[in-house]
C-alpha cells in the first residue's frame, strides 16, 4: 500500500520533463534492496504516466560529477551537495543522494549542450 502512495504522491509532484535516478546496484541486505527496488519503480512509474523522461546514472559516476572521484564516501556527497547547492546546515544522505543526481544530470546536460554548440 505504501508504493501506491509513493506512486500516487510521485505522480503528482512531477512537474519537470526529465528526473535522474541513481541505478540500482547489488545490496547484501535482500530486505533494503527489495525496498529501494519497489520504490524506484513507484517513482519511474509515476514519472513515466506524467510523460517524462527517466535518466539514470550508476553511483560512481554521480560521485564522479559532484565530488571528482567515484569512490567518494557518502559524507564527502553530503558536504560537496551542501557547498555546491549553499544550502544551510546538514544534509541528510538520502537527500544527499537525491540532488547529487539531479546536480550530476544537470552537468550532463550541460556539457552536451556545449558540445553542440561547438558542433561537435
Amino acid at each position: 500500500m505504501r508504493d501506491i502512495s509513493l506512486h500516487a504522491n510521485h505522480r503528482r509532484a512531477i512537474s519537470a520533463h526529465e528526473i535522474a535516478i541513481e541505478k540500482v546496484f547489488v545490496n547484501r541486505n535482500p530486505d533494503s534492496a527489495l525496498k529501494l527496488g519497489q520504490a524506484r519503480g513507484a517513482a519511474i512509474c509515476g514519472t513515466v504516466e506524467a510523460k517524462a523522461e527517466v535518466f539514470e546514472y550508476a553511483t560512481r559516476q554521480i560521485k564522479q560529477a559532484v565530488v571528482g572521484t567515484g569512490n567518494a564516501e557518502k559524507a564527502q556527497v553530503q558536504l560537496m551537495m551542501r557547498n555546491l547547492l549553499r544550502l544551510d546546515g546538514p544534509v541528510p544522505a538520502d537527500a544527499a543522494d537525491a540532488l547529487a543526481a539531479a546536480v550530476c544530470h544537470a552537468l550532463r546536460g550541460r556539457a552536451m549542450l556545449l558540445r553542440a554548440s561547438l558542433g561537435g
